[in-house]
């Protein structure tokens, strides 16, 4: 499966890194808006030992025609920005090229074009495509369907210059119907993201928690989505699309025994 990556930021960069060292795909460029570290090898310019001949592209230089006529791919992975999309979405689409976009705080009509997009191929957008944070989503609206009446809160810690509300935070409180006052930031040193979701039950609480180590997660989920991707027809996914069929009770128990043997990779 040939991967192009569009966004070279902190995030886009460790993306790269682990599409890199992945055997499932092949990274085949990665694009970026500045000039600069035109056609320089992804890997190197990532110090990682690979075989792959990557380079880093400018928006500039290439349109999303001359691009993808040039180098060809099954896949764009986005970590740009709000407006990335348009550079290349009609183009893929046409092409049936599968997109899986991680940018987080999209407007309102520009979902509804990537849900146009939606219709001519494949289409995966979530705020946050980490496997960690759309569980703790799944598991938290199955909490609060058991226990409609519970108080909710969610917490949110940051590094310290980031300005706005986590659209992570966001994306969890309206999945739960709740109004964003109820979300507390914290902003200290370099933290990459800490989401909590506090639930005060009658005589108890319950905190489901998520913290992000580094920004590679985000490159695990990305590999998780392409491997879920290929069996599913044209259309608009989320996260929790993909990972809703894992959450399946009354399984026998071989299969009950075969989890518990088997690493997760290798059932995944």
């Amino acid at each position: 499966m040939n991967v192009g990556l569009i966004g070279f930021g902190k995030t886009g960069r460790a993306v790269a890194g682990v599409l890199l060292e992945s055997d499932a795909v092949n990274l085949s460029w990665v694009l970026r808006r500045s000039q600069a570290m035109e056609q320089r090898s992804v890997a190197e310019f990532l110090d990682i030992e690979s075989s792959s001949d990557a380079v880093i592209m400018s928006m500039e230089n290439h349109s999303a025609k001359e691009l993808l006529d040039a180098h060809p791919v099954d896949v764009i992975v986005d970590f740009s920005s709000i407006d990335g999309i348009t550079y290349y979405g009609n183009e893929a689409a046409r092409r049936g090229v599968t997109i899986v976009t991680a940018v987080s705080q999209y407007p309102k009509e520009m979902i509804g074009w990537i849900a146009k997009l939606a219709k001519r191929t494949k289409v995966v957008h979530s705020p946050n495509i980490t496997l960690g944070i759309n569980f703790l989503m799944i598991a938290a609206k199955v909490l609060k369907n058991i226990a409609p009446e519970t108080d909710i809160e969610i917490i949110e810690e940051h590094f310290k210059d980031k300005p706005e509300v986590s659209g992570t935070a966001r994306t969890i409180a309206r999945h739960l119907a709740i109004e964003d006052e109820s979300i507390k930031s914290v902003r200290a040193g370099g933290i990459i993201g800490t989401h909590e979701i506090l639930f005060g039950l009658p005589n108890q609480t319950v905190r489901l928690k998520h913290e992000s180590i580094s920004r590679e997660a985000f490159g695990n989920g990305i590999l998780f989505a392409l491997n879920n991707l290929p069996q599913r027809r044209t259309g608009l996914y989320t996260m929790e699309n993909l990972l809703t069929p894992y959450f399946q009770l009354g399984k026998s128990e071989m299969d009950f025994r075969r989890t518990k043997t088997t690493p997760w990779w290798k059932i995944w």
